[in-house]
């Protein structure tokens, strides 16, 4: 019954942005720590950003900094990746994960988290 779905992943040119949402059921935003997560053909998964449950702590993978920003809208039971000046090197298919966690904990460790998304492809062409 508890479900993330991620949406929002595309074919974009370098350079291009995208914003990725997850969507949550079964369970609302608050007190969940959201992380945000990606796999690339024959790479490990890796964890890109993540934002608290209070949603004023938030990480990013080096990879990523100053092109990223994760946020949340508890209201809508939404969290988003914006995801800005991509290139090639972000293609991958993004997940969301969620954990229970008050306050401002928070992990770019996949095994944090016990609730995941499906997933959505992002592909940058170059």
């Amino acid at each position: 019954q508890l479900q993330l779905v991620e949406s929002g992943g595309d074919l974009v040119q370098s350079g291009g942005s995208l914003r990725l949402s997850c969507v949550a059921s079964g369970f609302i935003l608050d007190n969940v720590a959201i992380g945000w997560f990606r796999q690339a053909p024959g790479k490990e998964r890796e964890g890109v950003s993540c934002i608290s449950s209070s949603g004023d702590i938030t990480n990013y993978a080096d990879s990523v900094k100053g092109r990223f920003t994760v946020s949340r809208d508890n209201a809508k039971n939404t969290a988003y990746l914006q995801m800005n000046n991509l290139n090639a090197d972000d293609t991958a298919v993004y997940y969301c994960a969620a954990e229970i966690a008050a306050g401002s904990w928070n992990s770019l460790r996949d095994i944090a988290y016990r609730y995941w998304g499906q997933g959505t492809q992002v592909t940058i062409s170059s």
